[in-house]
């Protein structure tokens, strides 16, 4: 017999060979993505076109676009018949785009630390990797922004954070006894605390004072931020409010907080704003001046607090029943249970509602200009515009308008998508 020693079984793998080119990359990509089917490839076509011819047309405006010059008139000379955009009149308007036309000039700086420290300020908030101990500078820092930017002295901050202050130390002492009770003596307190905090002002009134800064002097993209940022602040703890109040087992509490959401819902912001600007000043007490900036902010939050609201109620309607009764097996009561338990819950999955809400009220900011505040878009609309040396540019003041609106909005987005993949809200 013939000695057979071939061998027929490898004893060793075979190297891995790479993918063909057609299968991997972006090849595959572009091969899966634009042209896996005759319709997709009609659309990338046509869009490939629309693009193109974009281009084409815009990319000449931004390419000869002037930056230097005191006029609209300048600009056209040095184009001399050429198209392009005229962004001088950006860089020579500058301070009035963001600062308004009559905050003073030496004081840029307040309002320019108050930003920087707003970062600061709400890093605790937004990232958990961020130490717990800057919390306390997030707490403060409301008083203090508003010291930098409004100006006055510094004992009008400190006696508004001691009211505050002295609410939750009684709040907290009178817990035991209710929550109405609680918030009721809490309430109180406070408004002792500013009441006699006012007769301390007025001794110290130039006590670490700033140069006073009246709120009509205000404008710009600051006046945007200042709004928005305070305006979503107040209303999300307003918003949570009015949802367990809606839920409510007490009617009375239940139907005022039914009838303001539904109320708040079916008027548009442009109606509350004129309020605000004509009609909230009579609520107040006689000889009271109460500041317009006050009263839009008073509205606007109002406003935001309904939506909010049915956000949230959404949130708590999803939880399973399971997790009430869980909280009542532990023997928590309703504060502790809400603020334990079922908020927590309720808002994660509330996340992408409350910031859609939140971009929305940002936004909406702009439309203070009607009721003749000085906003980005007033700024664009009133003074630069009604000037002769600017006349008939619109096309670059606008884009420039809405590139910062989407920069930050966008940016508020991508946060909450963040935040959204952080928390595992998609339960996966």
């Amino acid at each position: 017999m013939a000695d057979n020693t071939a061998s027929f079984v490898r004893n060793q793998l075979i190297p891995e060979s790479p993918p063909p080119s057609s299968e991997t990359g972006a090849i595959k990509w572009v091969r899966e993505n634009l042209f896996s089917s005759p319709l997709n490839i009609f659309m990338t076509v046509v869009s490939l076109w629309a693009i193109y011819s974009l281009i084409i047309n815009v990319a000449p405006w931004f390419i000869n676009g002037v930056w230097s010059g005191s006029s609209v008139r300048d600009c056209y000379e040095v184009l001399d018949g050429a198209t392009g955009a005229c962004f001088a009149v950006l860089k020579e308007r500058w301070p009035q785009l963001i600062y308004g036309f009559k905050y003073p000039a030496s004081e840029f700086w307040r309002p320019n630390l108050a930003a920087i420290l707003l970062c600061i300020a709400i890093a605790p908030v937004l990232f958990r990797t961020v130490s717990r101990k800057l919390f306390f500078f997030t707490l403060i820092y409301p008083f203090l922004a508003f010291w930098l930017v409004w100006g006055g002295t510094i004992l009008t901050s400190i006696v508004a954070s001691a009211g505050f202050l002295v609410a939750l130390l009684s709040f907290r002492k009178l817990e035991y006894h209710g929550f109405v009770i609680a918030l009721i003596g809490g309430c109180a307190a406070a408004l002792v605390c500013w009441i006699l905090g006012g007769y301390l002002i007025d001794l110290g009134e130039n006590f670490v004072a700033l140069p006073a800064v009246p709120s009509r002097d205000m404008g710009g993209f600051m006046l945007n931020l200042i709004l928005g940022t305070v305006c979503v602040s107040l209303s999300l703890p307003l918003g949570i409010v009015l949802a367990l109040g809606r839920q409510s087992n007490m009617p009375i509490i239940k139907w005022i907080c039914v009838f303001f959401i539904e109320f708040i819902r079916g008027v548009p912001l442009i109606t509350l704003l004129f309020v605000a600007n004509v009609v909230l000043a009579y609520f107040f007490p006689p000889d009271t001046n109460i500041d317009l900036i006050l009263r839009v902010i008073i509205m606007i939050t109002l406003f935001s607090a309904a939506y909010i609201a049915e956000v949230i109620r959404g949130g708590l309607a999803a939880l399973p029943s399971g997790q009430y009764e869980a909280a009542n097996s532990l023997g928590l009561d309703y504060a502790q249970s809400m603020r334990l338990i079922i908020l927590p819950q309720a808002l994660k999955v509330s996340i992408p509602g409350i910031v859609n809400v939140a971009v929305g009220l940002f936004k909406d900011t702009t439309l203070v200009s009607i009721i003749s505040m000085f906003d980005l878009i007033g700024m664009i609309r009133g003074p630069i515009l009604a000037s002769t040396a600017w006349s008939g540019v619109y096309w670059e003041l606008f884009a420039f308008a809405a590139m910062i609106f989407f920069i930050v909005c966008y940016s508020i987005s991508q946060y909450s998508q963040w935040l959204e993949r952080q928390l595992e809200t998609d339960h996966r």
